[in-house]
Protein backbone atom coordinates (compact mmCIF):
# COMPACT_ATOMS: atom_id res chain seq x y z
CA UNK A 1 0.00 0.00 0.00
CA UNK A 2 1.78 3.37 -1.05
CA UNK A 3 1.52 6.28 1.82
CA UNK A 4 -0.01 9.16 0.94
CA UNK A 5 2.07 12.70 0.87
CA UNK A 6 -1.00 14.93 1.27
CA UNK A 7 -0.57 17.42 4.28
CA UNK A 8 -3.81 18.02 5.67
CA UNK A 9 -4.22 22.09 7.32
CA UNK A 10 -7.37 22.97 9.28
CA UNK A 11 -6.84 26.17 8.68
CA UNK A 12 -7.06 25.68 5.01
CA UNK A 13 -10.01 24.26 5.34
CA UNK A 14 -11.54 26.78 7.35
CA UNK A 15 -10.60 29.73 5.11
CA UNK A 16 -10.47 28.25 1.92
CA UNK A 17 -14.24 29.34 1.02
CA UNK A 18 -13.83 32.63 2.34
CA UNK A 19 -11.05 33.34 0.38
CA UNK A 20 -12.32 32.25 -2.80
CA UNK A 21 -15.66 34.41 -2.47
CA UNK A 22 -13.03 37.35 -2.39
CA UNK A 23 -11.20 36.31 -4.98
CA UNK A 24 -13.81 35.37 -7.56
CA UNK A 25 -14.16 39.19 -7.72
CA UNK A 26 -11.10 40.54 -7.55
CA UNK A 27 -9.45 37.64 -10.24
CA UNK A 28 -12.48 38.24 -12.77
CA UNK A 29 -10.68 38.75 -15.40
CA UNK A 30 -6.84 37.12 -14.60
CA UNK A 31 -5.65 34.48 -16.96
CA UNK A 32 -2.33 33.42 -14.68
CA UNK A 33 -2.47 33.50 -11.31
CA UNK A 34 0.92 32.63 -9.20
CA UNK A 35 0.50 31.35 -5.98
CA UNK A 36 3.60 31.99 -3.85
CA UNK A 37 3.56 29.44 -1.43
CA UNK A 38 1.35 26.75 -1.90
CA UNK A 39 1.92 24.96 1.50
CA UNK A 40 -0.11 21.49 1.58
CA UNK A 41 -1.86 22.32 -1.82
CA UNK A 42 -5.39 22.50 -0.59
CA UNK A 43 -6.07 25.98 -1.40
CA UNK A 44 -4.83 25.66 -4.91
CA UNK A 45 -6.92 22.76 -5.64
CA UNK A 46 -10.02 24.88 -4.22
CA UNK A 47 -9.67 28.16 -6.05
CA UNK A 48 -8.30 26.14 -9.15
CA UNK A 49 -11.77 24.22 -9.40
CA UNK A 50 -13.50 27.52 -8.19
CA UNK A 51 -11.87 29.54 -10.67
CA UNK A 52 -11.74 27.61 -14.28
CA UNK A 53 -11.34 30.40 -15.93
CA UNK A 54 -7.35 30.62 -14.82
CA UNK A 55 -4.53 28.88 -14.64
CA UNK A 56 -3.25 28.57 -11.27
CA UNK A 57 0.60 28.32 -11.09
CA UNK A 58 2.19 26.74 -7.47
CA UNK A 59 5.01 27.39 -5.64
CA UNK A 60 6.99 26.74 -2.42
CA UNK A 61 10.02 24.97 -1.02
CA UNK A 62 10.87 21.37 -1.86
CA UNK A 63 9.28 19.63 1.42
CA UNK A 64 5.80 20.64 0.50
CA UNK A 65 5.73 19.48 -3.25
CA UNK A 66 4.85 16.05 -2.54
CA UNK A 67 1.59 16.89 -0.81
CA UNK A 68 0.92 20.00 -3.37
CA UNK A 69 1.56 17.09 -6.55
CA UNK A 70 -0.13 14.45 -5.14
CA UNK A 71 -3.64 16.95 -4.64
CA UNK A 72 -3.07 17.87 -7.84
CA UNK A 73 -3.18 14.60 -9.41
CA UNK A 74 -6.58 13.71 -7.26
CA UNK A 75 -7.99 17.10 -8.52
CA UNK A 76 -7.42 16.48 -12.24
CA UNK A 77 -8.24 20.02 -12.65
CA UNK A 78 -6.53 20.78 -16.21
CA UNK A 79 -5.45 24.87 -15.06
CA UNK A 80 -2.96 23.27 -12.30
CA UNK A 81 0.29 23.92 -12.60
CA UNK A 82 3.16 21.72 -10.94
CA UNK A 83 5.36 23.28 -7.99
CA UNK A 84 8.50 25.39 -8.82
CA UNK A 85 10.98 26.58 -5.88
CA UNK A 86 10.23 30.22 -5.60
CA UNK A 87 13.02 32.08 -3.20
CA UNK A 88 11.31 35.49 -3.28
CA UNK A 89 14.10 36.55 -1.25
CA UNK A 90 16.72 36.09 -4.25
CA UNK A 91 17.80 38.91 -6.41
CA UNK A 92 17.32 36.53 -9.41
CA UNK A 93 14.10 35.20 -8.49
CA UNK A 94 12.37 37.05 -11.19
CA UNK A 95 14.29 35.56 -13.93
CA UNK A 96 14.11 31.86 -11.88
CA UNK A 97 9.90 32.45 -11.66
CA UNK A 98 10.09 32.94 -15.80
CA UNK A 99 12.26 30.29 -16.30
CA UNK A 100 9.81 27.69 -14.11
CA UNK A 101 6.51 28.91 -15.81
CA UNK A 102 7.97 28.61 -19.41
CA UNK A 103 9.02 24.89 -18.45
CA UNK A 104 5.20 24.13 -16.88
CA UNK A 105 3.15 25.42 -20.11
CA UNK A 106 5.40 23.94 -22.48
CA UNK A 107 4.97 20.64 -20.57
CA UNK A 108 1.35 20.77 -20.24
CA UNK A 109 1.41 21.59 -23.90
CA UNK A 110 -1.16 24.94 -23.30
CA UNK A 111 1.56 27.57 -24.67
CA UNK A 112 5.19 27.65 -25.11
CA UNK A 113 5.21 31.69 -25.59
CA UNK A 114 5.72 34.03 -22.19
CA UNK A 115 3.40 33.85 -19.77
CA UNK A 116 2.06 36.64 -18.25
CA UNK A 117 1.15 37.03 -14.12
CA UNK A 118 -1.76 39.37 -14.18
CA UNK A 119 -2.77 38.06 -10.48
CA UNK A 120 -0.76 36.90 -7.43
CA UNK A 121 -1.76 35.00 -4.48
CA UNK A 122 -0.17 34.33 -0.79
CA UNK A 123 -1.75 33.10 2.38
CA UNK A 124 0.10 32.96 5.58
CA UNK A 125 3.69 33.22 4.53
CA UNK A 126 4.73 36.67 5.52
CA UNK A 127 4.69 35.98 8.97
CA UNK A 128 7.15 33.27 8.78
CA UNK A 129 8.93 35.26 6.20
CA UNK A 130 11.76 37.32 7.36
CA UNK A 131 11.46 40.89 6.93
CA UNK A 132 13.95 40.65 3.88
CA UNK A 133 11.76 38.02 2.83
CA UNK A 134 8.73 40.12 2.56
CA UNK A 135 10.81 43.00 1.19
CA UNK A 136 12.13 40.82 -1.40
CA UNK A 137 8.39 39.10 -2.75
CA UNK A 138 7.48 42.97 -3.01
CA UNK A 139 10.50 43.56 -5.46
CA UNK A 140 9.64 40.65 -7.38
CA UNK A 141 5.71 41.64 -7.72
CA UNK A 142 7.47 45.09 -9.32
CA UNK A 143 8.96 42.96 -11.93
CA UNK A 144 6.64 40.50 -12.85
CA UNK A 145 3.17 41.65 -11.87
CA UNK A 146 1.11 42.84 -14.80
CA UNK A 147 0.37 46.72 -14.91
CA UNK A 148 -3.39 46.31 -14.21
CA UNK A 149 -2.50 43.01 -12.05
CA UNK A 150 -4.37 42.11 -9.11
CA UNK A 151 -2.48 40.83 -5.60
CA UNK A 152 -4.55 39.23 -2.80
CA UNK A 153 -2.39 38.64 0.45
CA UNK A 154 -4.01 36.74 3.25
CA UNK A 155 -2.33 37.20 7.11
CA UNK A 156 -3.46 38.23 9.90
CA UNK A 157 -1.64 41.66 10.86
CA UNK A 158 -1.13 44.60 13.15
CA UNK A 159 -2.43 48.17 12.77
CA UNK A 160 0.23 50.86 13.83
CA UNK A 161 1.76 48.18 16.28
CA UNK A 162 -1.38 47.15 17.71
CA UNK A 163 -2.86 43.27 17.26
CA UNK A 164 -6.29 43.00 16.14
CA UNK A 165 -7.17 40.59 19.26
CA UNK A 166 -5.62 38.63 22.09
CA UNK A 167 -5.33 35.64 19.85
CA UNK A 168 -3.18 37.27 17.19
CA UNK A 169 -1.05 38.73 20.06
CA UNK A 170 -0.44 35.33 21.63
CA UNK A 171 0.34 33.46 17.40
CA UNK A 172 2.58 36.82 17.13
CA UNK A 173 4.59 35.65 21.03
CA UNK A 174 4.73 32.06 19.87
CA UNK A 175 6.54 32.82 16.72
CA UNK A 176 8.72 35.12 17.98
CA UNK A 177 9.83 32.28 20.40
CA UNK A 178 9.97 29.87 17.32
CA UNK A 179 12.60 32.37 14.91
CA UNK A 180 13.06 35.73 16.26
CA UNK A 181 12.49 36.50 12.64
CA UNK A 182 9.29 35.62 12.61
CA UNK A 183 6.07 37.56 13.45
CA UNK A 184 2.66 39.18 12.42
CA UNK A 185 3.71 42.48 10.30
CA UNK A 186 2.55 45.53 10.62
CA UNK A 187 -0.26 47.30 8.03
CA UNK A 188 1.89 50.65 7.41
CA UNK A 189 5.10 48.54 6.96
CA UNK A 190 3.80 46.15 4.35
CA UNK A 191 1.17 49.18 2.77
CA UNK A 192 4.79 51.09 2.12
CA UNK A 193 6.62 48.08 0.48
CA UNK A 194 2.95 48.01 -2.05
CA UNK A 195 3.56 51.33 -2.84
CA UNK A 196 7.26 51.27 -3.32
CA UNK A 197 6.40 48.57 -5.79
CA UNK A 198 3.55 50.42 -7.50
CA UNK A 199 0.90 48.60 -5.90
CA UNK A 200 -2.58 50.72 -5.05
CA UNK A 201 -4.45 49.37 -2.05
CA UNK A 202 -8.36 48.71 -3.37
CA UNK A 203 -9.75 46.81 -0.72
CA UNK A 204 -8.54 45.67 3.07
CA UNK A 205 -10.99 42.73 4.05
CA UNK A 206 -12.23 41.41 7.25
CA UNK A 207 -12.03 37.78 7.14
CA UNK A 208 -12.62 35.23 9.56
CA UNK A 209 -10.72 34.67 13.19
CA UNK A 210 -9.13 37.93 12.91
CA UNK A 211 -7.37 37.63 9.55
CA UNK A 212 -7.15 40.23 6.75
CA UNK A 213 -6.99 39.80 3.14
CA UNK A 214 -5.19 42.56 1.26
CA UNK A 215 -6.29 43.57 -2.46
CA UNK A 216 -4.05 45.44 -4.40
CA UNK A 217 -3.70 46.25 -8.19
CA UNK A 218 -0.38 47.27 -10.15
CA UNK A 219 -0.63 50.54 -11.03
Amino acid sequence: MSHSMKQVSAACERNKDPILAVLRRAFSDAQHVLEIGSGTGQHAVHFAQGLPHLVWHTSDLPDYHPSINEYIDESGAPNLRRPFVLDAGRSDSADELRRALAKNESRSAATGGLINIDAVFTANTIQIMSEDEVAGMFSLLKEILMVGGRFCLYSPLQYNGRHSSPGNSEFDAALRARAPQMGVRDFVWLNGLAEDAGLVLEADHDMPANNRMLEYRRA
